[in-house]
C-alpha cells in the first residue's frame, strides 16, 4: 500500500473514531503521548490524550442519532515520508471544527502525535431517515 493510501486509512479511522465515539479507534489512530490543543477561549487549553479519549468516550455518538456525516480533507502538507500535517472540517452534533493533525508514521503505522482544533461554528444537524 503507499503512502497516500495509508494515510486516507488514518485519517479514516480517525474521523471514524469521532463519528462513533469511538475510544477504541482513538487508541488505534493517536499516539499515547499526544495531546490536542486549542484556544477558542482566548487561553492555550491543552488536552492531554487520556482526558481527550474519555471525553469521547462519554458523548452521544453522532452515529447513534444518524446525523449525516459531514467531513472533508481540506489539505494534506506532507513534511517528508514519515511526517504529514492534514487539515479537515468535520461536525459532530451542531458543531463544525476545524483539525490540523500532526501525523507521524512509525513502525506501526500512521499516528496522531498532535491535534490542534478550532470551533469553526455552528451548523443545522441533519438526520438521515
Amino acid at each position: 500500500m503507499n503512502q497516500i493510501n495509508e494515510l486516507s486509512e488514518a485519517i479514516s479511522v480517525y474521523l471514524d473514531a469521532i463519528y462513533y465515539c469511538d475510544v477504541d479507534r482513538l487508541n488505534e489512530i493517536f499516539h499515547d503521548k499526544s495531546s490536542l490543543f486549542d484556544a477558542d477561549e482566548g487561553e492555550i487549553f491543552v488536552d492531554p490524550i487520556a482526558s481527550f479519549k474519555a471525553d469521547v468516550g462519554q458523548r452521544p455518538a453522532p452515529a447513534g442519532i444518524n446525523q449525516a456525516r459531514r467531513d472533508e480533507v481540506i489539505s494534506i502538507d506532507w513534511l517528508s515520508d514519515l511526517s504529514t500535517v492534514v487539515k479537515l472540517r468535520l461536525q459532530s452534533h451542531d458543531n463544525v471544527f476545524v483539525d490540523h493533525l500532526s501525523f507521524v508514521k512509525g513502525l506501526d503505522g500512521w499516528k496522531i502525535v498532535c491535534k490542534i482544533w478550532h470551533l469553526e461554528g455552528k451548523s443545522e444537524v441533519v438526520i438521515l431517515k
